[in-house]
């Protein structure tokens, strides 16, 4: 990428350059301190949010090399002798600013997609079709936001000779920022509904405020089959404030005419345009899969690539549109990454790999950079550059451009294997043992390299825990946003983090800043530290046995009765240590663990003189927050929290932190958000205190059917004769069991599962490794079919309220055996 002057940039932004005059350049645009990478060449912009400032981070950025800014405010200038600090009204309007006037030194023409649904899986197609015959430049992954966009944007580059871009709107007014910066020469509209429809006073309001990233396009791309777009756009058209469309549809009025019809499995599909017939077929027979086509292939049309494509069309790749993270055999821990493998997407899986298990020896298998045009050198220079600053001590390389490009990869630092192609990479790999290392499998889909991730995968049974990682951080930023800006979170990762890993969890809470994380045990803050945890953890029931742990391993305990607290002492100071950071925990009315009210007295007098203790934060737990039968109740606890915490500040003199607030607590009862609040199962999208927060359900339990039979009338299945066919029946065996964490109360027909969308019912007790549902009536399964246990659309908590429990319940006791993948964008 070219590089510019600090005071170039400064002047297309309408900034004020301050600091260091020394001339610097700029090559990378960065927005989140945490993904730094090129220091000398990186400009970042202190943005600040309702969940952060970035302000905050200039001092260690600085630290780390960085010396360019774009700030609101300037800090002390004498701190940071060689940096310059471009003054701005507005980082959030600089950044895009800078987008826009970087798009208008190109003229090869720009995609801009919008629209409901589809828009990343159809820019992803559009790439898998044109990009044999096009350089593209491409938005990374769903990067289509306010600040997504201008990060995308600066990616292109003189080389480039089509360009497509994302814009996703939230509410109204924010697609004009949008339009500036892509300006699309053709436009695509996928589809207008009710998602993300929240910030809209209607469809109409949110289709017209779509419609404006078209408004100088010289062409827009629709289905006419949808009468509100086709109405909307017909208007606009004869207005003049769109040029030009291209409509297509089952609609014989459409400029691309289609007919389609599902054969085994796949979509055949006719066209007709401008009088000539087209023919293909498509991988896939749901609705949204053929209407993404069909966009992709009338913008084909448009640029007169119909017959280079057309067999491609057969060859549509499936999208996740995120990275998968499995266990590994010996240990190691497997992340596979096959959205996409252009240089960008690579820097994208570096950085994932990077953030996980720092401890470990870091493993990189890759094949071929895709989307380079020219002369490659300079992009496998960058790449061998960014493993090297990832720490990467082993690369697998597959492909030609590798072998004829080894040259850029001699840094004795990283073992590098060089291989033709995916065959010979499996074949050595057999004998190869991944231990306790954490490994990045990245490729482009035509070399299949899901076959290397199945190789590496821990051969466990087939039903896994998925947890979307996107989701819980979109959960996070939920609870934050209704924070005070200055109050803390703890975030608990108890129990194995409620069932979904306590590292993977714990690793995402440390990147994204949460102030504390509570484990119950010694041995789980243990764990932690040793994969490389650094952020304060407190131990809620720390045994005397483990006092040494605690110390060895910075863990912070809870001090919850003055027999305990004399425990500790005498420990800490047989050992000379002062000022050991504690946590106090109050009994205001749960009746578990903690001092109560008329303890503090005897608590003080026995300890609160003595110097090997440190007070981080003094809580108590809320015993009904979630229910309003009981908020009176809480208003007593709250009170006689307050109550013991002006004793214990009097007392001790320095200001400690108070928390009260648990996950339900959060948004019902904001007077207990105090200094910290503590987000337990609300990270998983479930809210006991049914708030008016849109969390978004993060955790899936999936399994696969093993097998099916016809059951004659009269037959019973199952242990115990329980469930008696009164007809024919046809039963299939999925493969999980109450071993696995299924209750067995949800046996003999009050479970129900979802198999392709369809809700079956359990028949039959739910034995230990298996369970039964009925598919009478239904055909169409088969086995090795995919079934959703809980998750999304079959919520945690409807399948906790039918077995007579909690979610809590059900997420903590699904088996160890059952592996936990985890997905993130």
């Amino acid at each position: 990428m070219k590089v510019h002057p600090v005071a170039y940039i400064s002047s297309l932004m309408g900034t004020t350059l301050m600091g260091c005059p020394d001339v610097s350049f700029v090559e990378h645009l960065l927005i989140d301190s945490r993904k730094l990478v090129f220091p000398q060449t990186t400009l970042f912009f202190a943005i600040r949010t309702e969940q952060g400032d970035g302000h905050q981070y200039i001092d260690e950025l600085y630290r780390e090399g960085v010396r360019s800014f774009v700030v609101s405010s300037v800090p002390d200038l004498a701190s940071f002798p060689d940096a310059r600090f471009l003054l701005a009204e507005n980082v959030v309007a600089s950044i895009q600013k800078l987008a826009a006037a970087h798009r208008k030194q190109f003229d090869f023409p720009v995609i801009g997609i919008t629209g409901s649904n589809g828009k990343t899986i159809v820019k992803e197609w559009l790439n898998h079709l044109l990009q044999q015959e096009k350089n593209i430049v491409r938005s990374p992954r769903s990067f289509n936001s306010q600040l997504g966009v201008p990060l995308s944007i600066w990616q292109m580059q003189e080389t480039h000779e089509l360009g497509i871009f994302e814009a996703g709107i939230s509410k109204s007014g924010e697609m004009e920022r949008l339009q500036k910066m892509i300006r699309p020469d053709i436009g695509l509209l996928t589809n207008i509904g009710e998602a993300h429809g929240e910030g809209f006073d209607s469809i109409k309001n949110k289709l017209a405020e779509k419609l404006q990233l078209f408004r100088d396009a010289q062409l827009l791309v629709y289905c006419k089959d949808h009468a509100l777009v086709d109405e909307t756009v017909q208007q606009l058209l004869q207005e003049g404030t769109l040029r030009a469309s291209l409509s297509w549809g089952i609609h014989p009025g459409a400029d691309m005419v289609v007919s389609y019809h599902a054969m085994a499995g796949r979509t055949i599909v006719s066209v007709v345009y401008k009088g000539i017939s087209h023919g293909f077929s498509i991988p896939y027979i749901d609705p949204a899969a053929i209407e993404n086509a069909l966009h992709c292939f009338a913008i084909c049309l448009h640029l007169g690539l119909q017959d280079q494509v057309i067999s491609r069309m057969q060859d549509l790749p499936p999208l996740s549109m995120r990275l998968e993270m499995k266990q590994g055999q010996h240990g190691s821990t497997i992340i596979n990454d096959s959205y996409n493998a252009d240089l960008s997407g690579m820097f994208s899986a570096l950085d994932f790999l990077g953030l996980q298990h720092p401890s470990r020896d870091r493993v990189a298998i890759l094949s071929d950079v895709s989307g380079i045009s020219g002369d490659a050198l300079p992009a496998y220079e960058k790449l061998a550059s960014y493993l090297r600053l990832k720490n990467i001590t082993r690369l697998y390389a597959v492909g030609d451009q590798f072998q004829a490009l080894a040259s850029c990869f001699g840094d004795p630092s990283i073992k590098v294997f060089y291989f033709k192609d995916t065959d010979s990479l499996l074949h050595h790999l057999q004998g190869v043992n991944f231990r306790d290392q954490v490994v990045l499998v990245k490729g482009a889909r035509s070399f299949h390299f899901e076959k290397v991730s199945h190789l590496l995968e821990s051969k466990n049974h087939q039903t896994r825990l998925e947890i979307d990682l996107s989701s819980v951080s979109q959960n996070l930023s939920q609870f934050k946003a209704g924070l005070k800006p200055d109050t803390r979170i703890m975030a608990m990762v108890k129990a194995f983090s409620y069932g979904a890993g306590s590292y993977e969890i714990a690793n995402l809470l440390q990147f994204h800043h949460v102030n504390y994380i509570a484990v119950a045990y010694v041995d789980e803050g243990v764990e932690l530290r040793k994969a490389g945890i650094r952020m304060p953890i407190m131990v809620m029931n720390t045994a005397p046995a483990s006092f040494s742990s605690l110390v060895e391993f910075n863990l912070e305990p809870e001090i919850y009765s003055v027999g305990f607290a004399q425990q500790l002492n005498a420990y800490l100071q047989q050992e000379g240590i002062s000022y050991f950071p504690v946590h106090i925990k109050l009994d205001t009315g749960m009746h578990r663990l903690g001092l109560e009210p008329t303890d503090i007295g005897h608590f003080i007098d026995q300890l609160g003189r003595t110097s090997t203790f440190k007070v981080k934060t003094v809580f108590t737990h809320l015993v009904a927050s979630e229910n309003p039968v009981h908020d009176d109740f809480t208003s007593i606890q709250l009170q006689r929290f307050e109550h013991c915490c002006d004793l214990l500040s009097a007392h001790f003199g320095y200001p400690f932190i108070k928390h009260a607030a648990n996950t339900a607590a959060i948004r019902r009862h904001p007077s207990a958000e105090y200094d910290m609040v503590r987000i337990g199962i609300g990270l998983y999208g479930i809210d006991p205190g049914n708030s008016d927060l849109k969390l978004q359900e993060s955790v899936s339990l999936k399994t696969t059917i093993a097998q099916i039979k016809d059951v004659k009338k009269g037959e019973s299945v199952g242990y115990g004769r329980h469930s008696i066919v009164n007809h024919d029946t046809r039963v299939a065996t999925i493969r999980i069991g109450y071993a696995d964490g299924y209750p067995r109360s949800l046996g003999n027909g009050k479970g129900t599962v979802l198999v392709r969308g369809k809700s079956f019912r359990t028949i039959g007790n739910v034995c230990m490794d298996m369970t039964m549902i009925d598919l009478t009536g239904d055909s169409g399964i088969t086995i090795e079919d995919e079934v959703l246990v809980f998750g999304k659309d079959h919520s945690i908590v409807d399948v906790a309220k039918t077995a007579d429990t909690i979610p809590y319940e059900i997420m903590t006791g699904i088996s160890q055996r059952v592996p936990r993948i985890y997905l993130g964008e």
